[in-house]
């Protein structure tokens, strides 16, 4: 190996070190244990191949790249099912209930929250859940910071009416993603 090569397996190597951890959660918090470690590791994949091009700081632009993992998962997994729903329906089957909505009703808190949009949701775990400051999480998710503080201010408004109409309380909605992300 020559010099740059070595160079660059450190450099890649400090950047997994330092964040494989909050990659893997992040991807934890978003699809099944058994498929988190591959959206963590292909991650790391995508940042090897780019790894000229990654930013200082890195970890929003790996949010971005794991969240861009995580999307691709779900096309393909939206896919998987529509086939596989059609192949039941002309079958003559009838599809049960999703196992979310499930789980979504036996936590009130979770229920606020699936409630939300994506964009919404998206926008609390990168702030609350993640601990990013809204520059970094604006980076990760893709759009400006002004616009992401409006979608964090919106989505928090929304988080705390939703929970409040389910539960009857007026608990401030920082609080309550604290909790949420205690429950899952």
């Amino acid at each position: 190996m020559d010099s740059t090569t070595l160079t660059a397996r450190a450099q890649f190597e400090a950047l997994f070190r330092s964040h494989y951890r909050d990659v893997h959660r992040f991807a934890l918090r978003r699809i099944d244990a058994s498929v988190a470690e591959e959206i963590a590791t292909e991650t790391f994949t995508i940042c090897w191949a780019k790894l000229d091009s990654v930013p200082d700081p890195a970890l929003p632009w790996l949010y971005g790249v794991a969240r861009n993992c995580l999307a691709n998962r779900r096309r393909r997994i939206e896919r998987h099912d529509e086939t596989a729903a059609r192949v039941h329906a002309e079958r003559g089957g009838v599809d049960g209930r999703d196992p979310a909505e499930r789980f979504a009703e036996r936590d009130t808190i979770l229920r606020a929250f699936t409630s939300l949009s994506e964009p919404d949701r998206e926008a609390l775990r990168l702030v609350a859940w993640e601990g990013l400051a809204l520059v970094d999480a604006a980076r990760a998710a893709g759009t400006s910071r002004p616009a992401f503080a409006m979608r964090v201010h919106r989505a928090r408004r929304r988080l705390a009416a939703h929970l409040n109409a389910l539960e009857g309380s007026h608990r401030p909605a920082d609080r309550l993603l604290e909790e949420a992300r205690d429950a899952v």
